[in-house]
């Protein structure tokens, strides 16, 4: 959000009110937070738009593969036969059901070192459409929005982003609150009478405020799958305990290993959780007794429990490994996150060894699943079209905030980056500092890049002889 600026210039030697004081410092670090965070959002917004767009209006795979309904449908077993006989030197990983009864059925195989998705037409076992699932246009936009392709690296330069676009929301609400005159009216609407730099200036907060809860949940519910706060804090703290799988014995993977590389399909609540394995005598009766424990039987299982339309059967990939029968807005499957559910099958007894849903997650796996489907634009149209103006909104207060910031520069400064001045003998600067540490310091990596920015603003930037003022 932009700067509002201050009525009147300060004379050098004035000492400034406790509000102009705070005003000043609350732009000085708008400016030095925007200055970091422009570039990770507008490619945030770009990258989000592109997989808001597969999400909502086709698929993360491309365009619906679409079939001619007919009587009965072959078995996935038949279908899966297909599939192998095409791609016999690699391994079936997993099985996608339909969403509706004119669309394909889809088969994962790994091969290598590919991970190939496979459409097949589930009522004459034709092979018809073959996707590199990590290098599908959805895959690529979600590897650059995650870690830049800069693996660890990237993930932690973007989480440092989002805490400090977290500080700039809060400055640019502060920033823009109506006081000393101002009225709601010319806060919630722009004037666009207004000419030049003022015209970008009323654009850019009032379209800022609006946004500004909306951004504040995608930047937490994007942290939540950071590497530092969201894998290394808040996610440990809100997956599900596998010990309420009773007497299921716990395998040396966890969820996530059911992800595609680079991807995330499993629910943010399992991901840390340890997958159950096969081998005990625990569980609920699933597969009758005397039936082969295998893709047919267990797809047959899947609609016993309730699996309908599009949902995922992972299988199992050691000889501990167990058949993963899931549906959620994670993957895809769902419009609805409430209705997330997990069920794991025993590969040598067809047991129900393990099974969750919304209603066991905790309270923050619950907010999170929620969020994220918003975050994602899968909760349907209305929400895919609503994200895709959000990121909208987002590159205009980027491109926005360098218009004004080129329109503002002294005459004579060039391309040099000219912060907003510091105000002299500023009673609250100490205040503006544990506001903003307070805010950052949630977030471990933006608070020691915060900390070492007041450090070097306070003892080096504000102090250099003939510095131009903004």
């Amino acid at each position: 959000m932009a700067a509002v600026e201050r009525a009147s210039r300060q004379d050098a030697g004035t000492r400034p009110s406790a509000a102009s004081a705070f005003h000043a410092i609350a732009w000085r670090w708008h400016f030095y937070a925007g200055l970091y965070v422009v570039p990770f959002l507008l490619m945030l917004s770009v990258t989000g738009a592109v997989m808001v767009f597969f999400t909502g209006f086709q698929t993360r795979l491309g365009p619906v593969v679409s079939v001619t309904r007919q009587a009965l449908t072959q078995p996935v077993g038949v279908q899966a036969q297909a599939v192998m006989e095409l791609r016999s030197d690699g391994a079936l990983l997993e099985y996608v059901a339909p969403r509706a009864v004119n669309e394909a059925s889809w088969f994962v195989v790994a091969r290598d070192g590919l991970t190939e998705a496979v459409a097949v037409d589930p009522y004459t076992a034709r092979v018809l459409h073959l996707v590199d699932k990590d290098n599908t246009v959805f895959a690529w936009a979600q590897r650059i929005h995650g870690t830049l392709l800069m693996g660890d690296v990237g993930d932690r330069l973007i989480e440092i982003a989002a805490g400090f676009g977290v500080v700039m929301i809060v400055t640019g609400l502060y920033l823009w609150w109506p006081r000393g005159g101002t009225r709601w009216g010319q806060v919630l609407v722009p004037d666009l009478r207004l000419k030049g730099r003022l015209w970008w200036r009323s654009l850019h907060g009032s379209v800022g405020f609006w946004i500004s809860a909306v951004l504040l949940t995608f930047l937490l519910t994007g942290l939540s799958w950071s590497g530092i706060w969201g894998g290394k804090i808040v996610q440990p703290w809100g997956s599900f305990p596998a010990e309420k799988w009773g007497e299921a014995l716990k395998s040396d993977a966890t969820h996530g290993s059911l992800n595609p590389k680079g991807q995330h399909e499993v629910p943010w609540g399992l991901e840390q959780t340890p997958l159950p394995a096969s081998g005990s005598a625990s569980g609920a009766v699933g597969v009758p007794l005397g039936q082969p424990v295998n893709v047919d039987t267990v797809a047959t299982l899947a609609k016993q429990l309730g699996f309908d339309g599009q949902h995922h059967i992972q299988l199992p990939q050691s000889e501990s490994g167990v058949f993963t029968i899931s549906a959620d807005t994670m993957s895809g499957d769902l419009r609805n996150p409430t209705r997330d559910r997990t069920v794991h099958v025993d590969r040598f007894t067809g047991r129900v060894i393990a099974e969750v849903a919304f209603a066991d997650y905790s309270p923050m796996a619950k907010g999170m699943a929620v969020g994220i489907a918003f975050h994602q634009g899968d909760m349907g149209l209305w929400n895919a079209t609503l994200n895709l103006l959000f990121c909208t909104c987002v590159a205009f207060l980027c491109v926005s905030g360098m218009v004004m910031w080129w329109k503002r520069r002294p005459a004579r400064s060039g391309w040099r980056v000219v912060a907003p001045p510091a105000p002299r003998n500023l009673p609250l600067w100490k205040g503006g500092a544990v506001v903003m540490c307070t805010v950052a310091l949630a977030f471990p990596l933006t608070g020691a890049v915060l900390l070492a920015v007041l450090l070097l603003d306070g003892l080096v930037v504000s102090r250099w002889p003939g510095r131009v003022a903004s």
